[in-house]
């Protein structure tokens, strides 16, 4: 049986795209007035004392073993011990939006929803599948993807993973991506994966690209398709050509149309270098959706996160809202960027000027990554013998892609690692 404040959540969203999509997970999740609700209630009301939350208080405040707080010594009590809310500290949801729009502008006065603070992107796409996707409900991605993907949507949900060829002819393949989509269209709505810039491949849309996506997009919508986009940003801002769309497709696509519901999945892990942080915010936007079904949709999404792990970590909130607040922060991750950017431009020259039958570099313009077609050469091969006879470490992805993360190649060490690359494939292909 339908839990009552389920069906009060499904019975706002009813009508809308977002309702219409729900997996039967999604349909079933529900935020419980139970103990969170009751201490937040408490919180602002219980003046005298409040009895509701698991912490040690001591003159209202938690306790903390200094043998703790001294490795953090600028961090209260409360910012480094206490519970953080279900959806994320408020005033890092508040800071977060700020900073979307001033990393997308096309943001300043659209309708979105407080982004909520999720334990990494990793469970921001796990939360989604649940809302999102089952047997009957399917997702769309590239090929090659980050293998997570696959994993969580057919592993997890039981849902249909359905790959397009991502590059054709040396080219971001949008008539692949389009064919796929309008064959899923049939079944009357689509879930999409667009992840830039794209691991493994370390390709973002030029500015004509993303807009020929998002013009395809709002025609299935005007045909009358229930779209979902999801866009994992994970690497934003991490781009390296001039004619690289810099602003989210979720900037486009927030407000595109009342059939279109986007999900901005992104959060500091990349953007900013907090990589063990586990950090991550979900932020959601739809056309003609009213502020009490945003309200509606983000309770859902915090009962996915009450039911696994109740709430994200409270001292990595509370040290990136304190790094945002701090005037050098910027400066500092330009100099970060300019690294990864110099290590970038020293790939594509070598890759430029290398030549082999064996070894197809795939198109890369952003992000931490590139990769490399091998069509004569089994990946996992070139990996297994890069590392034990070359000492360099590669990923591989599938039979045929290598991944390579040039964001931790010191600059000396490129064209060694790279010339390793080129020679061990030939050699593998040469014996075969």
């Amino acid at each position: 049986m339908l839990n009552p404040l389920a069906k009060e959540l499904n019975d706002a969203l009813s009508g809308t795209t977002a309702g219409t999509l729900l997996s039967d997970e999604g349909v079933r999740l529900y935020f419980p007035k139970g103990i969170i609700a009751q201490s937040g209630e408490a919180k602002q009301l219980g003046k005298v004392a409040n009895g509701t939350i698991g912490m040690t208080v001591v003159n209202g405040t938690p306790v903390m073993l200094e043998s703790v707080h001294k490795s953090a010594p600028e961090l209260t009590t409360r910012e480094l011990v206490a519970y953080a809310p279900t959806a994320g500290n408020p005033d890092l949801r508040a800071q977060w939006k700020e900073n979307l729009i001033k990393k997308n502008p096309l943001l300043k006065d659209k309708s979105i929803t407080l982004p909520v603070v999720v334990p990494g992107l990793t469970a921001g796409i796990s939360y989604l599948a649940d809302l999102f996707l089952d047997e009957t409900k399917p997702l769309i991605a590239a090929d090659p993807s980050w293998d997570n993907y696959v994993l969580i949507a057919s592993a997890r949900r039981n849902a249909d993973f359905i790959q397009f060829p991502m590059f054709k002819d040396g080219a971001f393949n949008i008539a692949g991506l389009e064919s796929v989509l309008e064959e899923e269209a049939k079944k009357g709505s689509v879930r999409v994966l667009l992840n830039f810039p794209q691991n493994p491949s370390g390709y973002s849309p030029t500015v004509k690209e993303a807009q020929r996506i998002v013009s395809f997009i709002k025609g299935l919508a005007e045909k009358g398709t229930k779209v979902m986009v999801w866009c994992d940003d994970a690497y934003f801002g991490l781009n390296y050509e001039a004619d690289v769309e810099s602003q989210s497709l979720f900037a486009y696509l927030c407000d595109l149309h009342p059939n279109v519901l986007a999900a901005k999945i992104d959060g500091p892990t990349k953007e900013d270098f907090v990589w063990g942080f586990r950090a991550g915010f979900i932020t959601f936007g739809c056309k003609g959706m009213s502020e009490n079904q945003y309200d509606a949709l983000i309770k859902k999404l915090m009962g996915a996160i009450r039911s696994s792990v109740s709430c994200s970590s409270t001292p990595p909130q509370s040290m990136l809202l304190k790094a945002y607040r701090d005037k050098d922060t910027e400066n500092q991750k330009a100099a970060f960027r300019a690294i990864l950017e110099k290590r970038y431009h020293l790939v594509k020259d070598f890759v430029n000027t290398h030549k082999s039958e064996n070894l197809e570099p795939l198109p890369f313009n952003s992000g931490y990554f590139m990769s490399f077609h091998l069509p004569k050469v089994d990946a996992e091969e070139l990996r297994q013998k890069l590392l034990k006879e070359k000492g360099i470490g590669t990923i591989a992805i599938d039979s045929r892609t290598l991944r390579v993360a040039f964001s931790s190649l010191d600059e000396d060490k490129i064209e060694t690692v790279y010339q390793a690359i080129y020679d061990t494939a030939d050699e593998i292909a040469s014996q075969n």
